[in-house]
């Protein structure tokens, strides 16, 4: 039998040059980020730290509340687009004389397309430099909070994703050899190849980074909540089938024992929890760590100082998790009124964590109930989906009726836009047949397919998004409820319509300008329908006569800064917002632990008061079980007045 160590070897392990924290939105990654760099500055003085950001949605500064860090700790809140910039700014010129060199494109046509966006370019560009600061041993160790999963995933695999890229600059080139070659009798490789190998050489360097288990280290934190659990379930596996790092798990705010029946409710429900997921196979290998719930929120340097001293290990139980508690239902304080029937869409969105996945599905049941008649679609747009395991059923990307008068559906965003690449290159490929069947256009053919790789980062999410418009109509679905990604996810999607015309407009001006040699009517025809959908989009998430975007957040400090953000970007969006809902509050009971809760709560809570008095406030309890059909249904039933 193994002895079990007393605390994880990342708040110890010196070999561990980069240490990513992740999970969902809401768990506390950024906190376990920031108290484990403080931890490390604090024990390890001869080490130089940085503990950095890549969440678009930063809160590592709140984390901190103004305090100064230690002399050896760094922290940075990275801005991707500004490395990206950097990036244009330095190579414009390369990139635009490879392609020159390979495509049949003017200046005017390159122009366009080098101003536009390459697809996760923003991030790859921010990990490049911090995989070259440990490559030169800028810092002794890096800790880094990451964006919340799904978004995380997306940078684990920006190596495969820039190769992409990277071949098809490397295709423009490749003409350009062959044909030196061929009538020079030799190629000399110049400033463009070595450009291009110094990049794959970065990646490569990179990749080989976040394999390293010994340098590099990923750890997930989670609530023991089944929503949280699934996710991080899907993150390890992710994470695994990448070969990435994974020892330690840590859980997040367990409940201690204690006579209050919230509490105790709040204690068994974890407990059971805890108990399924050592059955499941990507836990059995790990090390469970588990943090307490405490009663003041962690900021600051004093309790961050203090977050890992209740650490303890996790082990099988049972116990309570199977004692019968009666249910804890408390009525929704000033509840908002139900939206009306002409309403189109409905947008909920927030902080990852705060329950707006729970509260999209009660609400979505609530309005099947109350009109009947009327047709409703509940979709997710998170690329780390949890609707089939809020609602408890099988999800996927065509909707399924969920309960009368209510479909339901998770968006395979990606998918989608591997078929458009799809339908481009066999489009392509039987024109340029047709067009001239006896040459070899092998070149040719290869930069012009490679066109659709230059399209910009989030289009496959926003064409998924625009593509829902469809199901808007008299034949379809009255009403549409969009469970959103995380706020800083969500903000960047909601920006990117003005990008991703910008980009349409590019695809329309080659098509327009090179229309007898490069005739592509069914792609051209998908691209106009994308265009007109986006348009759609736009025009109603701006009438708040059909459209509204109800936020959710949690009682906590950072909560409230990143619902401020939120509530300012949609603003500037012109998308209205009549109610933020203040969800998962605490009940004010002579409890120590519920009573100090409470009053941190009340403090933001009046916080929210003076920031937002114009927008309807509902203050939602802490609930039972809001999960499956028949419970968000009852959530539905007191969430409106």
């Amino acid at each position: 039998m193994r002895s079990e160590p007393e605390k994880p070897d990342f708040l110890t392990d010196v070999k561990i040059q980069l240490l990513l924290f992740g999970g969902k939105g809401g768990v506390g990654k950024t906190t376990a980020a920031a108290a484990t760099a403080l931890e490390l500055a604090l024990c390890q003085p001869e080490r130089s730290l940085l503990l950095i950001s890549t969440d678009p949605a930063h809160s590592l500064e709140d984390s901190f509340s103004g305090a100064e860090p230690p002399p050896n700790l760094k922290i940075m809140e990275l801005d991707a687009q500004a490395y990206l910039h950097d990036f244009h700014e330095k190579n414009r010129q390369r990139l635009r004389e490879i392609a020159f060199r390979g495509t049949f494109l003017d200046e005017e046509d390159i122009n366009r397309f080098m101003e536009l966006s390459l697809p996760g370019m923003d991030e790859l560009m921010a990990f490049l430099e911090i995989s070259r600061w440990v490559k030169e041993g800028s810092y002794s160790g890096i800790i880094m909070d990451t964006a919340p999963t799904g978004h995380t995933l997306r940078l684990m695999e920006m190596p495969e994703m820039i190769r992409m890229w990277l071949s098809a600059l490397d295709a423009l080139l490749a003409k350009n050899r062959y044909m030196k070659k061929l009538f020079r009798g030799s190629y000399e490789r110049d400033d463009l190849d070595h450009f291009i190998e110094g990049l794959a050489a970065d990646v490569k360097q990179m990749e080989k980074l976040l394999k390293d288990h010994q340098q590099c280290r990923f750890v997930p934190v989670m609530l023991a909540e089944a929503l949280s659990i699934e996710e991080t379930l899907d993150l390890i596996r992710e994470l695994q089938r990448l070969h990435i790092g994974v020892v330690d798990v840590v859980i997040n705010r367990l409940y201690p024992e204690s006579p209050c029946l919230t509490c105790r409710h709040i204690r068994a429900r974890q407990l059971r929890e805890l108990a399924r997921i050592f059955k499941e196979p990507g836990f059995s290998k790990l090390q469970l760590w588990g943090v307490p719930m405490y009663p003041e929120e962690i900021r600051g340097m004093k309790s961050l100082r203090s977050f890992w001293e209740g650490l303890k290990g996790v082990v099988p139980g049972t116990g309570e998790a199977m004692l019968s508690l009666p249910p804890v239902t408390l009525p929704v304080d000033s509840p908002p009124p139900v939206p009306t029937p002409d309403m189109a869409l409905l947008v909920f969105a927030g902080k990852g964590g705060v329950g707006k996945t729970t509260l999209a599905c009660a609400t979505a049941i609530r309005l099947a109930r109350a009109y009947t008649g009327k047709r409703v679609l509940l979709f997710s747009a998170d690329p780390a989906h949890s609707l089939a395991d809020c609602l408890n059923m099988s999800l996927g990307p065509t909707p399924k009726q969920a309960a009368p008068g209510l479909w339901v559906m998770e968006m395979d965003a990606t998918a989608d836009f591997i078929a458009l690449k799809n339908q481009y290159r066999k489009e392509l490929a039987q024109f340029l047949s047709q067009l001239m069947p006896n040459l070899d256009l092998t070149f040719d053919r290869e930069v012009m397919e490679r066109i659709m790789d230059l399209s910009p980062p989030g289009i496959d999410e926003l064409m998924a998004l625009a593509a829902v418009m469809d199901f808007l109509t008299p034949e379809g679905y009255d009403l549409l409820v969009l469970d959103a990604a995380p706020t800083g996810h969500l903000i960047r999607l909601l920006e990117l319509p003005e990008i991703i015309e910008a980009w349409l407009k590019a695809f329309f001006s080659l098509f327009l300008k090179y229309k007898k040699i490069f005739r592509l009517p069914g792609i051209s025809e998908r691209l106009v329908r994308m265009s007109k959908d986006l348009k759609r989009l736009r025009a109603i998430l701006r009438d708040p006569s059909q459209a509204a975007l109800y936020g959710v957040s949690i009682l906590t400090e950072m909560s409230f800064a990143e619902t401020t953000d939120l509530v300012a970007a949609c603003g500037r969006l012109e998308i209205p917002v009549p109610c933020l809902f203040l969800n998962m509050a605490t009940p004010d009971n002579p409890d120590p632990l519920c009573r100090s809760l409470f009053q941190r709560e009340s403090a933001v809570r009046e916080k929210f008061a003076l920031t937002f008095p114009g927008i309807s406030r509902p203050l939602v309890y802490w609930q039972s079980n809001p999960r499956g059909i028949e419970n968000l249904d009852a959530l539905g039933q007191i969430l409106y007045s």
